[in-house]
């Protein structure tokens, strides 16, 4: 199964599949795979969940490519934010086309247009794997043993406490974490991951310990795919996590955080952000 999940309309109400796709692919938007806009890291409920996937005809063998624009690091991790949620899910087979639709024309292979195919419902009720969905309390576990690595997927200016996600209580980051930015694993201004053996460099200077439990977070599960994709998928961490509901639900708990401005400079952020000088 191929599954666009772009998202969006143009000015004549055309969405991005409607404009050009893979031939046989299903359109399957972005926002169906996320929560509601006031905990947009949150998973899908379950039920809302299983009826997509059936309605895909997507079962626990189905091999699934995820397809995206393409356009950078960022919209990457949408892509790896629907595979990590398919494989957290019981599908054994997901994967990515790395550089997306942009890479797929750059390539000179051809797009088509019209209605999407109609496709046999599956009857696959997927299960939550543990092992793969951090919780807030399975955060709070890795900071009381503190033998476990939470890594901050955000650019350095949400880490430091400069700016914050607009559903998030507080800036800052969660306590003893570190940051590495999603971007890294990216050439500038591309949206197809690096090669592997480049991948592996950059990790490497990064310095991460591939022996120790890792939880990925962001604000809310997006940025933070990309860095559990890379650990897992590329790299082979055989214990890393995702924190889908990240900073956002983090920062209304009231856990504890590093990097948290003074409440001074938290109100002259907070009018930068009223007056968009962010």
């Amino acid at each position: 199964r191929v599954i666009d999940i772009r998202n969006g309309k143009d000015a004549a109400g055309r969405t991005p599949y409607d404009a050009g796709h893979i031939a046989g692919s299903l359109p399957a938007p972005y926002p169906s795979w996320r929560g509601p806009s006031d905990n947009p890291g949150a998973l899908p409920p379950l039920e809302a969940l299983t009826a997509r996937l059936q309605s895909l005809g997507i079962s626990a063998a189905t091999p699934v490519v995820i397809v995206y624009a393409g356009t950078d690091a960022t919209d990457f991790g949408a892509a790896a934010r629907v595979y990590w949620t398919l494989k957290a899910h019981g599908v054994k087979a997901p994967a990515i086309l790395n550089g997306g639709i942009a890479a797929w024309k750059a390539a000179g292979l051809p797009l088509a247009t019209g209605a999407a195919p109609a496709v046999a419902r599956s009857s696959f009720v997927p299960t939550p794997d543990p092992q793969l969905i951090a919780t807030r309390a399975d955060v709070q576990q890795a900071l009381q043993s503190k033998s476990g690595l939470l890594l901050d997927a955000r650019p350095a200016r949400f880490f430091l406490g400069q700016t914050r996600h607009a559903a998030a209580a507080a800036p800052g980051t969660i306590a003893g974490s570190r940051n590495v930015d999603n971007a890294v694993w990216f050439a500038k201004d591309s949206g197809a991951l690096l090669e592997t053996d480049a991948v592996q460099k950059v990790a490497a200077a990064q310095g991460i310990d591939m022996s120790r439990p890792t939880v990925s977070f962001c604000n809310t599960g997006h940025w933070a795919a990309t860095n559990w994709f890379v650990l897992s998928e590329v790299l082979g961490h055989k214990d890393v996590s995702l924190y889908p509901e990240s900073m956002v639900e983090w920062s209304r708990s009231g856990g504890p955080m590093d990097n948290v401005p003074s409440r001074l400079q938290q109100f002259w952020l907070q009018l930068k952000e009223a007056t968009g000088a962010l």
